[in-house]
């Protein structure tokens, strides 16, 4: 359940920054206690999601990292373009 939560949110939030939103998926791994999130996104919107000094995907991070504790879950979240 906790991982169902945790692609909405990382996908709703990376809809909300790019200018490709058609272009964005997530894919989800579990294991045990732990997710791992990849962020697909359109090339063009790399920057977008990572933003200066990678202070955007750090704060999605931070972000996904609350909601997973509230479930007892560990999350990590790495961005990759569709080429």
């Amino acid at each position: 359940m906790a991982e169902d939560n945790l692609h909405s949110l990382l996908e709703y939030l990376a809809k909300s920054i790019v200018d490709n939103p058609d272009d964005v998926t997530v894919e989800v791994f579990e294991t045990g206690k732990s997710v791992h999130l990849d962020l697909h996104v359109h090339p063009e919107d790399i920057g977008r999601v990572i933003g200066k000094h990678g202070r955007v995907a750090n704060s999605i991070r931070a972000i996904l990292r609350v909601v997973a504790a509230r479930n007892g879950k560990k999350v990590e979240m790495d961005v990759v373009d569709l080429d």
